[in-house]
């Protein structure tokens, strides 16, 4: 079994160190004021990559993606030249399973041609509903076919609401269950309260990402991370009974 990682999302240089400080595993670099799965400006996304070291993975998220492939395919290519471990497309404006396979086709296409070694996570959301988006139940069926490593359930709608909120335990197991078929790995996010984090954890994905969870007062866009709330994610991962590790998104 994998130990699991912790991921946090920083925005800003300062965040990312605070999030290094506090035992992330992984740090994810986006920019919450532009959405769920907000893209951050490449300057940005590579000055945290030269300030983490380097056994600490960092990933970039692409933006809530319409159904523009070639856009999207652009916009990977470049965030994969940026030094990154992962880059996270999410599946916002895709109506169904035949156009988000063929955008994260592309995609995929797109951050293997600058390189190979960094993984691909195809996003969907619990909430989908909400906003129009492909079934999260089919996302693992997408990032198979499209040739992603990850696939990753989030929230698309940030009002308070959690993952858990949308989607049951033991459905989030079927859909584990389901990624792990491929040989797909996991990664799940949504408005995660600290709390909520044994649950998840004894599910045995293998990223559970934060952001509001590791601000200030639990706001992901007017608070900002300290090295304090992500050591507390961290000590609460670390007292589950499978062996877990931390990483920041």
């Amino acid at each position: 079994m994998k130990p699991l990682k912790l991921l946090v999302s920083p925005l800003n240089e300062h965040e990312a160190l605070e999030a290094v400080a506090g035992g992330a595993d992984i740090i994810d670099v986006k920019n919450p004021k532009e959405g769920s799965l907000g893209a951050n400006f490449p300057w940005v996304i590579k000055r945290i990559r030269q300030i983490t070291p380097p056994n600490i993975e960092v990933s970039c998220t692409l933006g809530d993606l319409p159904n523009l492939p070639g856009s999207a395919s652009i916009a990977a290519f470049g965030a994969a030249s940026l030094g990154v471990n992962y880059v996270k497309a999410s599946l916002f404006g895709l109506k169904n399973s035949q156009e988000a396979i063929f955008m994260m086709e592309n995609v995929v296409r797109a951050v293997k041609e600058c390189d190979p070694t960094i993984k691909v996570v195809a996003a969907g959301f619990a909430d989908a509903q909400r906003v129009g988006s492909v079934d999260p139940f089919s996302v693992p069926e997408i990032a198979s076919a499209s040739g992603c490593s990850l696939a990753m359930l989030d929230t698309a709608v940030k009002d308070g609401k959690t993952l858990l909120d949308f989607l049951s335990p033991k459905q989030l197991k079927e859909f584990i269950v389901d990624t792990h078929s491929y040989g797909l790995e996991v990664a799940l996010a949504g408005s995660l309260k600290a709390e909520q984090l044994p649950v998840l954890c004894a599910l045995e994905p293998e990223i559970i990402g934060v952001r509001g969870a590791a601000c200030v007062d639990g706001d992901r866009v007017e608070g900002h991370i300290t090295k304090q709330r992500v050591h507390e994610l961290v000590q609460i991962l670390k007292n589950c009974s499978r062996p877990c590790r931390a990483a920041v998104s």
